[in-house]
C-alpha cells in the first residue's frame, strides 16, 4: 500500500499535497505503468485522510494525464515514454515526452436565449469596486496618465499579471516578458510579424474560426491540423511542415478536450526538433475550470523556451475590456524590443492602472471565486433541467468540467443546419460542433448532432426555459 507523510506540510490542501506526492513518483519511475492505485477508500484509511482527498487528488491526476481510469477497476498510472532533454542550465535530464497509451459560429442574433456569444451579465461585473479604482487612479496617477506607455504596457500592470500568473498558474513569468494589447487578435498580429510572414501556422481542426482567418488575413500559410481526444495530433504537424502550433491545450474550443501531460510533451518534442518552431498556448478560460485545480499550462514545463502563451481578461472581467497579454519566452525578448518597439501599447493607461490595481489588491481574485460558483450554479441547473426534460432520453452531455461551455449530443434526424434553423425561430440561438471543423476536414469523428452550450450569457433563472426550447426546436415546424 502507498504511504505519504502528511506531517509538516505547507499550507495547502490535503488534495494537493497528495497529488504532489503520486504525481513526483510517477515522474520518477517509482509508480510505474499499469500500476494500479489503491482504491479510494482503503487509500484513505491507510493515509488516515478523508475519501474525499484521495478522491480530489485522483481526479486532479487523471484530469492532467498522469492515471486513467478503468470502469468498475480502478484508476491505473498511464505509460509514459521518456527521453534526454537539456535543462536552463545547459544540463541533460531526463523528462517526460513521446507518447502515451491509455484506455461559431460567433453570429449574433435577437434571440431570447444566446448560447453562442460570449456574455456577462451586468449584475455579475464589480462596477462599484472598480469605479473606487478608478477615482484613485485619476487622483493619484494624473501625472503618469499623461505619460506615453511602453511598447509592451505600463510596469505596475505587468508585475501584477506576473503575480497573478505564478500564484494561479505556477508560471515563472518576469514583467519584462509581458507584453499587453487591445486583445488577442492585435496580438496574434505581433506574433506573426515577430517569427517571420515566411512560417506555416497551424490552427486546431475543429477550432476557433477566427483565428485562421486572423492568420490567412495576414497572408501567412496556415494550415488545418486535426484534433484528437487528446488534442492536436503530431504526426499531422509534422505532415503539413508546421512552423507555429496554435493550440488551447488547457481546454481545447470547442471540442472542451483538456490535453493530457503526455501529449504536451510531445508537443514540446516537436517543437525541439527543429529550430524556429513555436507554439503558441492559447490559454483564454482557464481561470473557469470547475473541477479541480487549473491544469499545468504548457509554459510552465517548457525548459526550451519555446512556447509563447497568451491571455485575456474578456472571458474573466468583461467582453468590452480589451485587454490581453502574451508571456514571450526570454530568447525573443530582444528580437521583440529591437524589431516592434515602434509600436505604441494599444491598452489606455486609464485602464491599465485600473485593472492593475483590481488584481493587485485582491479583487480580480475574489471575482473570480465568485464568477466560478456562479458559473457552476448555472450549469448544474441547466444540467438538471436537460436530464429532468425529455432530452434525457435522448441525449447525453460532456466535457462540462472547464470552461464556460459543455456539449449536448442529441439523437435526432434533423440535420445541424435544420436544427439550428429551428432553435433560432424560437428564439434560442445555438451553434453546432459540426460548423467549427474545416469544409475541406477529413475527420471521422462522430460530431454531427453536438450541440456546444455556451452558458456565459444565460442566469440560473433561464436554465428551464433553455431546456425547454431545445426540446420543442426538435418538433417546430
Amino acid at each position: 500500500m502507498l504511504t505519504y507523510s502528511f506531517e509538516g506540510i505547507k499550507p495547502e490542501p490535503l488534495y494537493l499535497h497528495l497529488y504532489k506526492c503520486i504525481k513526483n513518483d510517477i515522474l520518477d519511475g517509482i509508480l510505474t505503468p499499469g500500476t494500479r492505485l489503491p482504491s479510494k477508500r482503503s487509500f484513505a484509511k491507510n493515509l488516515c485522510v478523508s475519501s474525499i482527498t484521495v478522491e480530489n487528488a485522483y481526479e486532479q491526476l487523471k484530469a492532467e494525464g498522469y492515471i486513467y481510469s478503468v470502469p468498475k477497476k480502478g484508476f491505473y498510472v498511464t505509460k509514459i515514454l521518456q527521453s534526454v532533454h537539456k535543462t536552463k542550465d545547459g544540463q541533460t535530464e531526463k523528462i517526460i515526452k513521446n507518447h502515451v497509451s491509455c484506455s461559431n459560429a460567433d453570429t449574433g442574433c435577437c434571440c431570447d436565449i444566446d448560447l453562442v456569444s460570449n456574455r456577462i451579465h451586468p449584475d455579475n461585473f464589480p462596477f462599484s469596486i472598480w469605479a473606487k479604482l478608478m477615482r484613485e487612479v485619476i487622483s493619484e496617477k494624473s501625472s503618469a496618465l499623461m505619460e506615453k506607455p511602453p511598447c509592451g504596457g505600463i510596469m505596475e500592470l505587468r508585475s501584477a499579471i506576473s503575480a497573478h500568473l505564478k500564484q494561479f498558474r505556477n508560471m515563472e513569468a518576469e514583467p519584462e516578458q509581458i507584453i499587453t494589447g487591445a486583445g488577442t487578435e492585435y496580438l496574434y498580429t505581433l506574433i506573426i510579424q515577430l517569427l517571420g510572414y515566411d512560417k506555416v501556422y497551424a490552427v486546431e481542426d475543429p477550432g476557433y474560426k477566427k483565428v485562421a482567418q486572423i492568420y490567412r488575413s495576414n497572408n501567412v500559410a496556415c494550415e488545418y491540423i486535426p484534433v484528437d481526444n487528446s488534442g492536436i495530433i503530431i504526426e499531422e504537424l509534422e505532415k503539413h511542415h508546421a512552423d507555429v502550433a496554435h493550440i488551447s491545450p488547457s481546454h481545447h474550443y470547442p471540442t472542451g478536450v483538456v490535453t493530457p501531460v503526455s501529449r504536451r510533451y510531445e508537443i514540446l518534442g516537436w517543437a525541439s526538433r527543429k529550430k524556429g518552431r513555436y507554439i503558441i498556448e492559447d490559454d483564454y478560460d482557464s481561470e473557469f475550470r470547475l473541477a479541480g485545480r487549473p491544469v499545468p499550462t504548457l509554459q510552465s514545463i517548457d525548459v526550451m523556451e519555446h512556447v509563447i502563451y497568451i491571455n485575456t481578461f474578456t472571458k474573466s472581467l468583461a467582453p468590452t475590456i480589451r485587454i490581453s497579454y502574451m508571456v514571450l519566452p526570454k530568447k525573443l525578448l530582444e528580437r521583440f524590443y529591437g524589431k516592434l518597439s515602434f509600436y505604441s501599447c494599444t491598452v489606455s493607461n486609464f485602464e491599465q492602472y485600473t485593472l492593475a490595481r483590481f488584481i493587485k489588491e485582491g479583487y480580480f481574485e475574489k471575482h473570480i471565486n465568485r464568477m466560478r460558483n456562479y458559473y457552476r450554479n448555472v450549469r448544474n441547473k441547466l444540467m438538471k433541467e436537460i436530464k429532468n426534460s425529455r432530452l434525457a432520453d435522448i441525449s447525453t452531455i460532456s466535457e462540462e468540467s472547464s470552461g464556460l461551455h459543455f456539449l449536448l449530443k442529441i439523437q435526432t434526424e434533423l440535420s445541424d443546419t435544420e436544427y439550428i434553423e429551428r432553435c433560432r425561430k424560437n428564439k434560442i440561438n445555438v451553434s453546432c460542433l459540426s460548423q467549427y471543423y474545416n469544409k475541406d476536414s477529413g475527420s471521422t469523428m462522430d460530431i454531427q448532432h453536438t450541440i456546444i452550450i455556451n452558458y456565459s450569457g444565460i442566469k440560473p433563472e433561464d436554465a428551464g426555459r433553455t431546456a425547454a426550447l431545445l426540446c420543442s426546436s426538435l418538433d417546430s415546424r
